[in-house]
């Protein structure tokens, strides 16, 4: 598969892609950016944040990403930032309601065969 051509197919859409290779940060330099990353939350910048504390690793940090963004209904971005984090007690639940929709697309579409 070339990836680079799957990749580039997809840079117009909203999505993120994980890897294994991680930046290498140093302590004092994560420390700085995590308080930069909870000054750019606390006054609302909520995706400048969020690419902060994607880059730290920050975990605490992309758990209240995910909490925003389970108050505002966007649960897939919630999970997103749950399954990364991971704090997998906070998935499990929106993982549940969405598995019970999925559940639910294929009987009705079983039904209308």
């Amino acid at each position: 598969m070339d990836y680079k051509k799957v990749l580039e197919s997809k840079s117009s859409q909203s999505a993120f892609i994980k890897t294994t290779v991680k930046v290498p940060i140093d302590g004092a330099q994560k420390a700085a950016l995590n308080r930069k990353g909870n000054s750019l939350y606390n006054s609302g910048d909520i995706e400048g944040a969020k690419r902060i504390y994607l880059t730290t690793g920050y975990s605490d940090g992309l758990i209240r990403i995910g909490d925003y963004y389970k108050s505002k209904g966007r649960m897939l971005d919630a999970l997103r930032m749950y399954w990364i984090a991971p704090d997998h007690n906070k998935a499990e639940p929106i993982i549940r309601q969405l598995s019970v929709i999925i559940q639910n697309l294929i009987e009705e579409g079983n039904s209308n065969e």
